[in-house]
């Protein structure tokens, strides 16, 4: 696997955090909030945590 972080993930895991919502994020970012969620899970993912 790469050792890239993606910015889109970064941009969802950032939004989602200080919105509280991944519904929120979702809209302020112009995607769905299975979206939001699909980023964070890859995040985790590429952190092992």
């Amino acid at each position: 696997m790469s050792n890239r972080v993606s910015l889109k993930a970064v941009q969802a895991f950032e939004a989602a955090a200080r919105l509280s919502s991944f519904s929120l994020a979702a809209e302020e970012l112009f995607v769905t909030p299975s979206a939001i969620s699909h980023q964070v899970k890859f995040l985790e993912e590429q952190f092992g945590v």
